[in-house]
């Protein structure tokens, strides 16, 4: 199993930025891509970036492709999402994931508690 610990949410102006940081333990050898998902009070979770193993490859929604910016440190088992020009619509709960092939949303079969990002205007 793989244990995975978000931090970095508060509230900031729009305009504003914020760096979320995502900490996984347990058997971090197992994970493949990574990716980051929101999910606004009201509206379904969705997808905001993904990262492959090595980090040579990232994709983002359009909605905040050249604001955010993914990140991951293997050796320090931890996933980030740079967040610049934050907008009132980027308020939303931020979920961390982890893929391992074990199927599950998106295919990502391992889910942080999230962490909550308000952006006031």
């Amino acid at each position: 199993q793989v244990q995975l610990v978000e931090s970095g949410g508060g509230m900031v102006q729009a305009g504003g930025s914020l760096r979320l940081s995502c900490a996984a333990s347990g058997r971090t050898f197992t994970v493949n891509r990574m990716g980051w998902f929101r999910q606004a009070s009201g509206k379904e979770r969705e997808f905001v970036a993904t990262i492959t193993r090595t980090g040579s490859e990232t994709y983002y929604d359009d909605s905040v492709k050249g604001r955010f910016t993914i990140s991951r440190d293997n050796p320090k088992n931890t996933l980030s999402l740079q967040m610049n020009d934050l907008k009132p619509e980027d308020t939303a709960v931020y979920y961390c994931a982890a893929s391992t092939g074990g199927g599950g949303l998106w295919g990502y079969d391992h889910w942080g508690q999230g962490t909550q990002v308000t952006v006031s205007s």
